[in-house]
Protein backbone atom coordinates (compact mmCIF):
# COMPACT_ATOMS: atom_id res chain seq x y z
CA UNK A 1 0.00 0.00 0.00
CA UNK A 2 2.87 2.29 1.27
CA UNK A 3 4.52 2.04 -2.52
CA UNK A 4 1.51 2.72 -4.33
CA UNK A 5 0.73 5.82 -2.43
CA UNK A 6 4.65 7.18 -3.50
CA UNK A 7 3.96 8.39 -6.47
CA UNK A 8 0.92 9.74 -6.41
CA UNK A 9 2.14 11.81 -3.20
CA UNK A 10 5.47 12.80 -5.56
CA UNK A 11 3.25 13.94 -8.56
CA UNK A 12 0.52 15.73 -6.09
CA UNK A 13 3.68 18.62 -5.89
CA UNK A 14 2.34 19.42 -9.33
CA UNK A 15 -0.88 21.40 -7.16
CA UNK A 16 1.68 23.56 -5.15
CA UNK A 17 3.21 24.47 -7.92
CA UNK A 18 0.20 25.53 -9.27
CA UNK A 19 -1.27 27.85 -7.04
CA UNK A 20 2.40 28.93 -6.87
CA UNK A 21 1.90 30.05 -10.72
CA UNK A 22 -1.34 31.73 -9.74
CA UNK A 23 -0.55 33.56 -7.28
CA UNK A 24 1.15 36.59 -9.37
CA UNK A 25 -1.75 37.03 -11.76
CA UNK A 26 -4.44 36.15 -10.14
CA UNK A 27 -6.03 39.41 -11.19
CA UNK A 28 -6.14 38.28 -14.49
CA UNK A 29 -8.37 35.37 -15.04
CA UNK A 30 -10.64 35.02 -17.06
CA UNK A 31 -13.36 33.15 -15.02
CA UNK A 32 -13.85 34.00 -11.02
CA UNK A 33 -11.39 32.01 -8.59
CA UNK A 34 -14.43 30.81 -6.61
CA UNK A 35 -14.90 28.80 -9.75
CA UNK A 36 -11.41 27.76 -11.18
CA UNK A 37 -9.73 26.62 -7.83
CA UNK A 38 -12.01 23.94 -6.58
CA UNK A 39 -12.44 22.40 -10.14
CA UNK A 40 -8.80 22.76 -11.11
CA UNK A 41 -7.44 21.47 -7.34
CA UNK A 42 -9.98 18.62 -7.72
CA UNK A 43 -9.09 17.61 -11.06
CA UNK A 44 -5.33 17.53 -10.54
CA UNK A 45 -5.80 15.25 -7.23
CA UNK A 46 -7.58 12.35 -8.85
CA UNK A 47 -5.02 12.81 -12.12
CA UNK A 48 -1.96 12.34 -9.81
CA UNK A 49 -4.11 9.52 -8.19
CA UNK A 50 -4.52 7.66 -11.70
CA UNK A 51 -1.04 8.55 -13.03
CA UNK A 52 0.81 8.11 -9.75
CA UNK A 53 -1.31 4.40 -9.60
CA UNK A 54 -0.38 3.57 -13.85
CA UNK A 55 3.48 4.75 -12.13
CA UNK A 56 3.02 1.43 -9.70
CA UNK A 57 1.49 -0.45 -11.57
CA UNK A 58 4.13 -0.49 -14.56
CA UNK A 59 7.08 0.60 -12.48
CA UNK A 60 7.63 3.49 -14.36
CA UNK A 61 9.49 7.18 -13.17
CA UNK A 62 7.01 9.54 -12.41
CA UNK A 63 8.41 12.34 -14.21
CA UNK A 64 6.95 10.16 -17.04
CA UNK A 65 3.99 11.03 -16.24
CA UNK A 66 4.64 14.72 -15.02
CA UNK A 67 6.20 16.48 -18.08
CA UNK A 68 2.44 15.35 -19.81
CA UNK A 69 0.90 16.46 -17.13
CA UNK A 70 2.60 19.63 -16.42
CA UNK A 71 2.11 20.49 -20.11
CA UNK A 72 -1.59 20.10 -20.26
CA UNK A 73 -2.01 22.50 -17.17
CA UNK A 74 0.57 24.95 -19.10
CA UNK A 75 -1.45 24.90 -21.98
CA UNK A 76 -4.64 25.13 -19.54
CA UNK A 77 -3.36 27.93 -17.48
CA UNK A 78 -2.47 29.97 -20.34
CA UNK A 79 -6.12 29.87 -21.73
CA UNK A 80 -7.41 30.93 -18.28
CA UNK A 81 -6.01 34.25 -18.31
CA UNK A 82 -6.06 37.06 -20.16
CA UNK A 83 -2.31 38.27 -20.27
CA UNK A 84 -0.09 37.53 -22.99
CA UNK A 85 1.22 34.01 -23.31
CA UNK A 86 5.01 35.22 -22.59
CA UNK A 87 3.61 36.50 -19.11
CA UNK A 88 2.18 33.20 -18.12
CA UNK A 89 4.33 31.10 -19.85
CA UNK A 90 7.14 32.76 -17.95
CA UNK A 91 5.18 32.54 -14.78
CA UNK A 92 4.71 28.65 -14.69
CA UNK A 93 8.14 28.29 -15.73
CA UNK A 94 9.44 30.30 -13.36
CA UNK A 95 8.08 28.14 -10.77
CA UNK A 96 8.87 24.82 -12.87
CA UNK A 97 12.21 25.41 -12.39
CA UNK A 98 12.41 25.96 -8.86
CA UNK A 99 10.27 23.28 -7.94
CA UNK A 100 12.95 20.99 -10.51
CA UNK A 101 15.66 22.48 -8.03
CA UNK A 102 13.53 21.11 -4.89
CA UNK A 103 13.03 17.61 -6.81
CA UNK A 104 16.70 17.30 -6.85
CA UNK A 105 17.32 18.21 -3.48
CA UNK A 106 14.78 15.44 -2.17
CA UNK A 107 16.08 12.86 -4.74
CA UNK A 108 19.60 12.96 -2.74
CA UNK A 109 18.01 13.32 0.54
CA UNK A 110 16.09 9.89 -0.50
CA UNK A 111 18.92 8.42 -1.45
CA UNK A 112 20.73 9.40 1.30
CA UNK A 113 18.09 8.44 4.12
CA UNK A 114 16.72 5.36 1.59
CA UNK A 115 19.91 3.74 0.73
CA UNK A 116 18.24 0.51 -0.28
CA UNK A 117 15.15 2.10 -2.37
CA UNK A 118 15.08 0.61 -6.20
CA UNK A 119 11.85 1.93 -6.88
CA UNK A 120 11.81 4.70 -9.27
CA UNK A 121 10.32 6.87 -7.74
CA UNK A 122 10.76 8.39 -4.03
CA UNK A 123 9.85 6.04 -1.08
CA UNK A 124 6.90 7.78 1.09
CA UNK A 125 8.84 9.66 3.36
CA UNK A 126 10.89 11.48 0.71
CA UNK A 127 7.66 12.01 -1.18
CA UNK A 128 5.84 13.43 1.78
CA UNK A 129 8.96 15.57 2.05
CA UNK A 130 9.22 16.98 -1.46
CA UNK A 131 5.25 17.75 -0.92
CA UNK A 132 6.53 19.72 2.80
CA UNK A 133 9.30 21.93 0.80
CA UNK A 134 6.78 22.41 -1.97
CA UNK A 135 4.47 24.51 -0.19
CA UNK A 136 6.65 25.89 2.25
CA UNK A 137 8.13 27.57 -0.83
CA UNK A 138 4.74 28.53 -1.92
CA UNK A 139 4.04 30.10 1.84
CA UNK A 140 7.63 31.76 1.47
CA UNK A 141 7.13 33.17 -2.41
CA UNK A 142 3.54 34.10 -1.10
CA UNK A 143 4.34 37.84 -0.25
CA UNK A 144 6.95 38.48 -3.28
CA UNK A 145 4.59 36.54 -5.98
CA UNK A 146 1.51 38.66 -4.54
CA UNK A 147 3.46 42.02 -4.70
CA UNK A 148 6.03 42.56 -6.09
CA UNK A 149 6.37 40.09 -8.72
CA UNK A 150 2.50 40.92 -9.70
CA UNK A 151 2.76 44.38 -10.21
CA UNK A 152 6.27 43.59 -12.60
CA UNK A 153 3.62 41.60 -14.67
CA UNK A 154 1.27 44.53 -14.33
CA UNK A 155 3.63 47.18 -15.34
CA UNK A 156 3.74 47.69 -20.05
CA UNK A 157 6.66 49.63 -19.56
CA UNK A 158 9.26 46.29 -19.37
CA UNK A 159 6.92 44.48 -21.68
CA UNK A 160 9.92 43.04 -23.50
CA UNK A 161 11.61 41.69 -20.50
CA UNK A 162 8.93 38.75 -20.98
CA UNK A 163 10.23 38.13 -24.31
CA UNK A 164 13.51 36.62 -22.72
CA UNK A 165 12.97 35.85 -19.26
CA UNK A 166 11.81 32.66 -19.67
CA UNK A 167 15.49 31.38 -21.18
CA UNK A 168 16.64 31.66 -17.46
CA UNK A 169 13.85 28.72 -15.93
CA UNK A 170 14.17 26.61 -18.95
CA UNK A 171 18.67 26.16 -18.31
CA UNK A 172 18.03 25.18 -15.13
CA UNK A 173 15.35 22.55 -15.55
CA UNK A 174 17.43 21.76 -17.98
CA UNK A 175 20.53 20.97 -16.40
CA UNK A 176 18.44 19.70 -12.99
CA UNK A 177 17.56 16.86 -15.57
CA UNK A 178 20.58 16.34 -16.97
CA UNK A 179 22.26 15.94 -13.42
CA UNK A 180 19.22 12.76 -12.09
CA UNK A 181 21.48 9.83 -12.25
CA UNK A 182 19.84 6.94 -14.12
CA UNK A 183 21.11 4.62 -11.63
CA UNK A 184 20.24 5.87 -8.58
CA UNK A 185 23.84 3.14 -7.22
CA UNK A 186 25.95 5.32 -8.49
CA UNK A 187 24.72 8.52 -6.43
CA UNK A 188 26.45 6.22 -3.56
CA UNK A 189 30.05 5.48 -5.21
CA UNK A 190 33.21 7.59 -4.15
CA UNK A 191 32.11 11.47 -3.78
CA UNK A 192 29.42 11.77 -6.01
CA UNK A 193 26.52 11.75 -3.18
CA UNK A 194 28.47 14.79 -1.74
CA UNK A 195 28.68 16.67 -5.24
CA UNK A 196 25.21 16.00 -6.36
CA UNK A 197 24.25 17.88 -2.94
CA UNK A 198 26.41 20.67 -3.94
CA UNK A 199 25.11 20.95 -7.56
CA UNK A 200 21.79 20.66 -5.80
CA UNK A 201 21.09 23.23 -3.94
CA UNK A 202 23.66 25.35 -5.33
CA UNK A 203 20.91 25.09 -8.56
CA UNK A 204 18.66 26.30 -6.25
CA UNK A 205 20.64 29.18 -4.38
CA UNK A 206 21.88 30.15 -7.72
CA UNK A 207 17.92 30.32 -9.44
CA UNK A 208 16.53 32.23 -6.38
CA UNK A 209 19.43 35.02 -6.93
CA UNK A 210 19.13 35.54 -10.49
CA UNK A 211 15.06 35.87 -9.83
CA UNK A 212 16.16 38.48 -7.32
CA UNK A 213 18.30 40.23 -9.92
CA UNK A 214 15.97 40.15 -12.27
CA UNK A 215 13.14 41.73 -10.23
CA UNK A 216 15.27 44.95 -9.05
CA UNK A 217 16.69 45.38 -12.04
CA UNK A 218 13.05 44.96 -13.71
CA UNK A 219 12.01 47.51 -10.59
CA UNK A 220 15.14 49.71 -11.58
CA UNK A 221 14.02 49.57 -15.07
CA UNK A 222 9.79 50.67 -13.83
CA UNK A 223 11.41 53.55 -11.97
CA UNK A 224 13.25 55.07 -14.44
CA UNK A 225 10.55 54.71 -16.92
CA UNK A 226 8.25 56.79 -14.21
CA UNK A 227 11.03 59.59 -13.72
CA UNK A 228 11.00 59.90 -17.55
CA UNK A 229 7.28 60.32 -17.49
CA UNK A 230 6.90 62.51 -14.88
CA UNK A 231 9.68 64.96 -16.58
CA UNK A 232 7.60 64.64 -19.75
CA UNK A 233 4.48 65.86 -17.83
CA UNK A 234 6.98 68.42 -16.16
CA UNK A 235 8.23 69.52 -19.84
CA UNK A 236 4.75 69.93 -21.07
CA UNK A 237 3.45 71.62 -17.84
CA UNK A 238 6.17 73.90 -18.57
CA UNK A 239 5.45 74.51 -21.97
CA UNK A 240 1.86 74.96 -20.72
CA UNK A 241 3.52 77.56 -18.72
CA UNK A 242 5.70 79.54 -21.27
CA UNK A 243 2.30 79.49 -23.69
CA UNK A 244 -0.19 80.82 -20.89
CA UNK A 245 2.87 83.20 -19.81
CA UNK A 246 3.15 84.67 -23.13
CA UNK A 247 -0.81 85.06 -23.91
CA UNK A 248 -0.91 86.89 -20.92
CA UNK A 249 1.47 89.33 -21.69
CA UNK A 250 -0.07 89.85 -25.48
CA UNK A 251 -3.96 90.28 -23.99
CA UNK A 252 -2.12 93.12 -21.65
CA UNK A 253 -0.25 94.67 -24.63
CA UNK A 254 -3.91 94.38 -26.17
CA UNK A 255 -5.56 96.13 -23.16
CA UNK A 256 -2.83 98.81 -23.30
CA UNK A 257 -3.67 99.49 -27.31
CA UNK A 258 -7.25 99.17 -26.41
CA UNK A 259 -7.22 102.70 -24.90
CA UNK A 260 -5.61 104.20 -28.10
CA UNK A 261 -7.89 101.70 -30.78
CA UNK A 262 -10.74 103.42 -28.42
CA UNK A 263 -9.44 107.35 -29.00
CA UNK A 264 -9.12 106.81 -32.86
CA UNK A 265 -12.17 105.27 -33.28
CA UNK A 266 -14.07 107.90 -31.27
CA UNK A 267 -12.71 110.72 -33.66
CA UNK A 268 -13.46 109.19 -36.41
CA UNK A 269 -17.05 108.06 -35.43
CA UNK A 270 -17.47 112.32 -34.51
CA UNK A 271 -15.76 113.41 -37.59
CA UNK A 272 -18.71 110.47 -39.25
CA UNK A 273 -15.91 109.28 -41.90
CA UNK A 274 -17.24 106.09 -41.79
CA UNK A 275 -15.20 104.65 -44.53
CA UNK A 276 -11.83 105.23 -42.34
CA UNK A 277 -14.09 103.75 -39.79
CA UNK A 278 -14.57 100.47 -41.20
CA UNK A 279 -10.53 100.52 -42.42
CA UNK A 280 -9.32 100.86 -39.48
CA UNK A 281 -11.51 98.38 -37.51
CA UNK A 282 -10.94 95.52 -40.01
CA UNK A 283 -6.91 96.22 -39.80
CA UNK A 284 -7.24 96.44 -35.65
CA UNK A 285 -9.23 93.48 -35.63
CA UNK A 286 -6.17 91.81 -37.65
CA UNK A 287 -4.03 92.71 -35.25
CA UNK A 288 -5.76 91.02 -31.94
CA UNK A 289 -4.01 88.12 -30.30
CA UNK A 290 -5.04 84.77 -31.02
CA UNK A 291 -5.00 83.16 -27.45
CA UNK A 292 -7.62 80.23 -28.85
CA UNK A 293 -7.06 77.63 -25.30
CA UNK A 294 -9.38 74.92 -24.73
CA UNK A 295 -8.48 74.33 -21.12
CA UNK A 296 -10.30 72.36 -18.41
CA UNK A 297 -10.40 72.86 -14.80
CA UNK A 298 -7.31 70.44 -13.58
CA UNK A 299 -4.43 71.81 -13.82
CA UNK A 300 -2.52 68.40 -14.78
CA UNK A 301 -4.85 67.44 -17.38
CA UNK A 302 -4.59 71.37 -18.86
CA UNK A 303 -1.04 70.62 -19.65
CA UNK A 304 -1.13 67.67 -21.37
CA UNK A 305 -3.97 68.64 -23.58
CA UNK A 306 -1.74 72.71 -23.93
CA UNK A 307 1.10 70.72 -24.69
CA UNK A 308 -0.39 68.45 -27.76
CA UNK A 309 -2.68 71.82 -28.93
CA UNK A 310 0.81 73.64 -29.47
CA UNK A 311 2.08 70.51 -31.05
CA UNK A 312 -0.88 69.96 -33.16
CA UNK A 313 -1.24 73.61 -34.33
CA UNK A 314 2.47 73.72 -35.26
CA UNK A 315 2.18 70.74 -37.35
CA UNK A 316 -1.29 71.99 -39.04
CA UNK A 317 -3.85 69.52 -37.57
CA UNK A 318 -7.03 70.69 -36.42
CA UNK A 319 -7.51 69.82 -33.27
CA UNK A 320 -11.32 69.69 -31.57
CA UNK A 321 -11.73 69.74 -27.96
CA UNK A 322 -14.27 69.38 -25.97
CA UNK A 323 -13.15 69.09 -22.43
CA UNK A 324 -15.05 69.04 -19.15
CA UNK A 325 -12.55 67.18 -16.31
CA UNK A 326 -12.73 68.84 -12.92
CA UNK A 327 -10.12 70.26 -10.14
CA UNK A 328 -10.83 67.73 -8.03
CA UNK A 329 -11.01 64.02 -9.05
CA UNK A 330 -11.54 60.44 -7.31
CA UNK A 331 -9.94 59.00 -10.41
CA UNK A 332 -6.10 59.21 -10.24
CA UNK A 333 -4.67 61.89 -11.63
CA UNK A 334 -1.81 60.11 -12.74
CA UNK A 335 -3.87 57.73 -14.42
CA UNK A 336 -5.82 60.00 -16.52
CA UNK A 337 -2.99 62.00 -17.66
CA UNK A 338 -1.16 58.85 -18.94
CA UNK A 339 -4.15 57.73 -20.56
CA UNK A 340 -5.04 61.44 -22.40
CA UNK A 341 -1.04 61.50 -23.56
CA UNK A 342 -0.83 58.30 -25.12
CA UNK A 343 -4.32 58.69 -27.17
CA UNK A 344 -2.73 62.17 -28.03
CA UNK A 345 0.50 60.84 -28.89
CA UNK A 346 -0.66 57.68 -30.93
CA UNK A 347 -2.95 60.47 -32.74
CA UNK A 348 -0.41 62.80 -33.80
CA UNK A 349 1.94 59.88 -35.12
CA UNK A 350 -1.41 58.58 -37.17
CA UNK A 351 -1.66 61.87 -38.04
CA UNK A 352 1.80 62.62 -39.24
CA UNK A 353 2.12 59.83 -41.84
CA UNK A 354 -1.20 61.67 -43.43
CA UNK A 355 -1.20 64.69 -45.95
CA UNK A 356 -2.15 68.23 -44.36
CA UNK A 357 -5.61 68.34 -46.07
CA UNK A 358 -6.59 64.82 -44.35
CA UNK A 359 -5.15 65.55 -40.72
CA UNK A 360 -7.56 65.79 -37.93
CA UNK A 361 -8.06 64.42 -34.09
CA UNK A 362 -10.63 65.17 -32.17
CA UNK A 363 -11.17 64.99 -28.21
CA UNK A 364 -13.92 64.46 -25.47
CA UNK A 365 -13.57 63.96 -22.03
CA UNK A 366 -16.01 64.61 -19.59
CA UNK A 367 -16.95 62.96 -16.22
CA UNK A 368 -19.73 60.31 -16.21
CA UNK A 369 -20.33 60.53 -12.93
CA UNK A 370 -18.30 61.34 -9.07
CA UNK A 371 -16.15 58.21 -9.83
CA UNK A 372 -16.32 57.77 -13.53
CA UNK A 373 -14.21 59.79 -16.44
CA UNK A 374 -14.94 58.84 -19.94
CA UNK A 375 -12.47 59.94 -23.03
CA UNK A 376 -12.72 59.39 -25.93
CA UNK A 377 -10.36 60.56 -29.16
CA UNK A 378 -10.68 60.14 -32.82
CA UNK A 379 -8.29 60.52 -35.45
CA UNK A 380 -7.77 60.11 -39.05
CA UNK A 381 -5.28 57.40 -40.31
CA UNK A 382 -3.63 55.69 -43.48
CA UNK A 383 -5.73 52.31 -43.42
CA UNK A 384 -2.19 50.53 -42.14
CA UNK A 385 -2.89 48.70 -38.71
CA UNK A 386 -1.93 45.45 -37.26
CA UNK A 387 -4.40 44.14 -34.97
CA UNK A 388 -4.74 40.72 -33.52
CA UNK A 389 -6.99 39.28 -30.83
CA UNK A 390 -8.08 42.72 -30.01
CA UNK A 391 -4.39 43.68 -29.45
CA UNK A 392 -2.76 46.23 -31.71
CA UNK A 393 0.75 46.14 -32.91
CA UNK A 394 3.21 48.91 -32.83
CA UNK A 395 3.92 51.18 -35.82
CA UNK A 396 7.47 51.90 -34.31
CA UNK A 397 8.78 48.41 -33.76
CA UNK A 398 8.14 44.40 -33.95
CA UNK A 399 5.55 43.39 -31.20
CA UNK A 400 2.86 45.02 -29.80
CA UNK A 401 2.04 48.32 -29.10
CA UNK A 402 2.49 49.74 -25.67
CA UNK A 403 0.44 52.77 -25.76
CA UNK A 404 -2.71 50.94 -26.64
CA UNK A 405 -1.50 47.88 -23.75
CA UNK A 406 -0.84 50.77 -21.36
CA UNK A 407 -3.88 52.31 -22.16
CA UNK A 408 -5.83 48.84 -21.49
CA UNK A 409 -4.13 48.20 -17.95
CA UNK A 410 -4.59 51.55 -16.35
CA UNK A 411 -8.49 51.45 -17.52
CA UNK A 412 -9.30 47.65 -16.33
CA UNK A 413 -6.95 47.59 -13.52
CA UNK A 414 -9.94 50.10 -11.69
CA UNK A 415 -12.76 48.04 -13.19
CA UNK A 416 -13.28 50.36 -16.40
CA UNK A 417 -12.62 49.58 -19.67
CA UNK A 418 -10.95 50.59 -22.83
CA UNK A 419 -12.36 49.79 -26.83
CA UNK A 420 -10.60 50.75 -30.03
CA UNK A 421 -12.08 50.55 -33.40
CA UNK A 422 -11.29 51.64 -36.75
CA UNK A 423 -13.40 52.19 -39.45
CA UNK A 424 -13.43 54.26 -42.33
CA UNK A 425 -10.12 55.84 -41.86
CA UNK A 426 -10.73 56.31 -38.77
CA UNK A 427 -9.16 55.41 -35.51
CA UNK A 428 -11.79 55.76 -32.55
CA UNK A 429 -10.47 54.90 -28.69
CA UNK A 430 -13.00 55.39 -25.86
CA UNK A 431 -11.79 54.87 -22.38
CA UNK A 432 -13.57 54.68 -19.02
CA UNK A 433 -11.24 55.09 -15.91
CA UNK A 434 -13.12 54.44 -12.61
CA UNK A 435 -12.10 55.05 -9.18
CA UNK A 436 -10.04 53.19 -7.23
CA UNK A 437 -11.81 53.89 -3.81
Amino acid sequence: MTNVLSPMIELGAIIPGTVLAYFPIKKHLKVSRLRLFPILISSLICLCALCGFVCYSLKLKSFVFAIPIVLALSTAYCCSLKTSVWKSASVLLAVCGVFACIASITRAVDSITFPQNTTPWFEIKSAVLFNILCWMFVILAWYPATHGVSALLDDENIAQTWYVFWILPIIFILLNFFIIPWNPNILHTGRIMQGYIVISVSLLVLLLIFYALLYFIAKSLNRNNKLAQENQFLNMQRAQYDALKGAIEETRQARHDMRHHFAVLNALAEQKNWEELEKYLSSASQNIPDTELVLCKNHAVNAIIGHYYSKYKSNGIPFKLKIDIPEKLTVSESDICLVIANLLENAFEASMKLDRNKRRISMYAHPHSDSIILVSVENAFNGDITEKNGIFGSSKRNGDGIGTQSIRRIAEKSGGYCRFSHENGIFKADVMLHSQN
